[in-house]
This record gives structure tokens, C-alpha cells and sequence, in this order.
């Protein structure tokens, strides 16, 4: 656990640090996170109260109700089932300490400050959740054109004239083949594992 020592030493407050990776092991989020599925830690902010984790399959927050409370709420969003949106970065002026990354993750939205002193490291996350963001919304898109196909070839074969062929028979052979096709393409389509991205942007 990352005790109140630690915290201390990294300089940890209500404003988030970005925690290095050899670190990881010392902090909350690191016991939920599926280690036995190869889920892996890639960037990871803390604060007092909270902890902001992101892996190559989910976004997992420990909400904290305050710096010494003990209770925490914590909240898995995987990015196969939660896209991620409307990123933006908000970087330091003058006299700020510090800088604001903001997402939309499914109906959630987050606005996480972190000390400027890490804007380097935050300007890579943002970097990939920006590339994630768009990853999902261009196979969504491709997602719905081939639903749209499917459709259309079943409406076709609806309206055909009875006495051409088995309707039955076709229509039978035509719904195996589309379960099978819209499998795959949902397999294709549905991300579930970003590694590659993150690895591709962050650089700690």
C-alpha cells in the first residue's frame, strides 16, 4: 500500500503526481488490476484521495472521499465497453501548479489535475488517449456499415420472389453466414486491448 510515508516523499497532494512505473506495485489500484489476464499498468496518477490508473484494457479510478479517510470507491471502465471521448489537455499558465487533462469515458467524465511539473509525461497520455479515441470511434463507424450490409442483404432476401428458391433454406444459410461474419467483424471491431498504443506513446 502507498502509506502516508511514501506519499509524503513523492510529494503527493490533493494535485495529482504521476507515479513512475517501479512504483506501481506500491499502489491501491495495483491490486485490482487482472494481471492474470495480462492486464498491465501504463500510466498511473495519484492524489491524496484518489488514483487515476490506466491499463491496456481499462481505465480503473479509486475515488478516495478525502485524504485521510480510509474508504475508497473504485470503478472499472474497459475500453471495450466504454469509449473514450472529448479528450483535451489544459496546460499550465504563469502562476498554475497545475495542468488538466480531461476525458469522457462512456457517460463518465473525469477532469484530473496534475502538478505542471509533469506535463511531459501527461502530454504522452494524452497523446494515446487521443489515438484511442479515435481508434474506437473509426472501427464504431466500420461497425455500423457492416451491420447496415447485413440488413440490407437480409431485407433483399425478404422482398425476393417465393417460387425462385427456398426461402426458408436460404434464409437458414444466409443467418449462419451472417452470425459467423458479424462475429468476426465484431471481434475486429470491439478493441479491447490498447497495449500497443500505450506503448507506442508513453514514454516514462
Amino acid at each position: 500500500m502507498f502509506g502516508k510515508v511514501a506519499a509524503d516523499l513523492l510529494g503527493i497532494s490533493d494535485i495529482g503526481a504521476v507515479i513512475t512505473p517501479e512504483n506501481y506495485n506500491k499502489v491501491d489500484s495495483d491490486d485490482y488490476v487482472m494481471h492474470e489476464d495480462n492486464e498491465k499498468i501504463y500510466f498511473l496518477i495519484k492524489s491524496k484521495s484518489d488514483e487515476y490508473c490506466f491499463t491496456n484494457q481499462a481505465f480503473i479510478h479509486l475515488d478516495g472521499t478525502s485524504a485521510i479517510s480510509k474508504k475508497r470507491t473504485l470503478r472499472r471502465y474497459p475500453y471495450g465497453t466504454h469509449r473514450i471521448t472529448n479528450v483535451s489537455l489544459e496546460t499550465a499558465g504563469t502562476v498554475d501548479l497545475d495542468v488538466e487533462i480531461k476525458f469522457s469515458i462512456g457517460d463518465s467524465v473525469f477532469s484530473i489535475d496534475v502538478n505542471k511539473k509533469f506535463l511531459e509525461q501527461v502530454k504522452d497520455l494524452y497523446k494515446a488517449l487521443v489515438k484511442i479515441s479515435e481508434i474506437t470511434y473509426d472501427n464504431e463507424t466500420k461497425l455500423g456499415y457492416a451491420r447496415q450490409s447485413l440488413e440490407l442483404a437480409s431485407s433483399t432476401l425478404s422482398h425476393a420472389h417465393k417460387g425462385d428458391f427456398d426461402i426458408a433454406d436460404s434464409f437458414d444459410r444466409l443467418n449462419k453466414s451472417a452470425f459467423a461474419w458479424l462475429s468476426d467483424t465484431h471481434r475486429q471491431f470491439k478493441v479491447k486491448d490498447f497495449g500497443s498504443i500505450f506503448e507506442r506513446y508513453i514514454n516514462q
